[in-house]
């Protein structure tokens, strides 16, 4: 049964907050992406008593928001609603709307209050249940890479972007010092709405930034805090004229944006179960899990068709390799004292949903602890001297890995899978037959 939020939350919220006109319901659905509903503010006690009808179908909608008809939830079933429950701890002020408004996450239960299954959270706190049972909680934080955007003459360049060769931004603090006022309006709003955004720098690319997020142990809180923060940052964006995106490969000659994730064990004494001689060889194993799956879990990881694009590009991985300290490899264990050890996930693209993000990579853990995995040597010197597994190269072929992987099926169940498949299949298809401006003006 799913955890129900307590109507003293929101009662308390509209006592402090009297002046608000609108609630936004956010769903964040297959994608990552929030759809949901707008209602008034006197709506709000009876979504916390009684919840708030809502299509099931709502996470089977493609990136267009189009309907996908295959996935069983239309015609064979009605099209039916499920209901809507808040997440606690989620009700905040949205900042930059032009009137009162607050914002609350939600997730999507059944008329017995029974977890969704195509809802992203159910699979992250299924996943995250097989690594409780061995009496470890995850401890994790994001990682966020995102460009700036303005429009000029109907086309859309990068903020601080100059004629002339690229000039290489990374914790260039110019750039930083340029953008204050929306720095200290993201930071704003993130304590407004509790998303305990930490430091920030300016990336590789003209208008490339990453925002980090604390680490925390509560895994679905940190898959809302990556989200939240992305709707925060596209709406201080756009009050200030600005447009950010976290597509993964804005532009073919440029660094693209991804979302790395960092997480350690810790154990029921509250110790790093990574740190240590023991510590030591059970992160071992997670290694070697989080390697082997990596190539069937690509589509989770990099799921949409321009992710691709970025794959092979700096700092960002094609194979299945680890080290120490080098930011070339999928799998990075950065400089930490014993009680921060901990390994950095790099596959993902900042489009990525991470709730699902998350699950493939407690399911690699898991894995990897469950058979006693043991990882190839990490890799020392130039990474195109080492040897891993290469990661599928489209989401067609990532899609087709993730279906056929037994390993999937446990961590997802093969019902997710199905309806995932579907869902970025559509995707895939389109994007398979559309003809580019680029084919025109080659082969005209």
């Amino acid at each position: 049964m799913a955890t129900r939020a307590d109507p003293a939350e929101a009662a308390d919220f509209l006592a402090r907050f009297p002046e608000t006109v609108r609630i936004h319901v956010l769903v964040p659905d297959t994608h990552g992406v929030f759809r949901g509903k707008w209602m008034p503010p006197d709506h709000l006690p009876a979504l916390y008593e009684e919840g708030l009808s809502i299509a099931k179908s709502i996470y089977s909608l493609d990136i267009w928001g189009r309907d996908v008809f295959t996935t069983g939830l239309y015609e064979e079933i009605g099209d039916p609603d499920g209901v809507l429950l808040p997440i606690p701890g989620t009700l905040a002020p949205v900042p930059w709307s032009t009137q009162p408004a607050a914002q609350v996450t939600a997730r999507l239960v059944e008329e017995d209050g029974t977890p969704f299954f195509g809802d992203p959270r159910t699979r992250l706190e299924a996943a995250a249940s097989r690594i409780a049972e061995r009496g470890l909680t995850p401890v994790a934080a994001t990682e966020l890479e995102f460009m700036l955007l303005k429009e000029r003459n109907g086309v859309f360049e990068a903020v601080g972007d100059v004629s002339g060769p690229e000039r290489q931004a990374i914790y260039g603090v110019d750039d930083l010092d340029m953008l204050e006022t929306f720095i200290s309006d993201v930071e704003a709003a993130a304590r407004a709405q509790n998303v305990p955004a930490d430091t920030v720098i300016s990336e590789a690319a003209a208008g490339q930034f990453e925002v980090n997020l604390k680490h925390g142990p509560d895994i679905a809180r940190v898959a809302d805090e990556a989200l939240l923060l992305k709707r925060i940052i596209i709406g201080i964006a756009a009050r200030h004229g600005m447009r950010a995106t976290f597509m993964p490969k804005p532009f073919h000659d440029r660094n693209g944006s991804g979302m790395h994730v960092h997480m350690s064990l810790v154990d029921t004494a509250g110790f790093n179960a990574f740190s240590g001689a023991e510590g030591e060889a059970l992160l071992s194993k997670a290694i070697a899990g989080l390697l082997t799956t990596m190539p069937e879990a690509t589509a989770l990881f990099v799921p949409g068709v321009n992710g691709y694009r970025r794959m092979s590009a700096t700092y960002a991985a094609d194979r299945a390799l680890w080290a120490e300290n080098n930011r070339y490899t999928a799998i990075r264990l950065p400089r930490a004292k014993a009680a921060a050890r901990r390994f950095e996930h790099r596959a993902a693209g900042a489009d990525a949903n991470p709730f699902l993000v998350l699950a493939a990579i407690l399911g690699g853990v898991d894995e990897g602890i469950r058979n006693g995995l043991q990882p190839p040597p990490p890799v020392t010197g130039h990474i195109r001297h080492a040897d891993g597994a290469p990661l599928p190269g489209s989401l067609a072929g990532a899609l087709a890995a993730l279906e056929s992987s037994a390993w999937a099926k446990q961590v997802f169940g093969a019902d997710y899978l199905t309806f995932f498949r579907r869902v970025k299949a559509q995707e895939a298809d389109v994007f398979a037959r559309h003809v580019s401006a680029l084919e025109r003006e080659t082969y005209l």
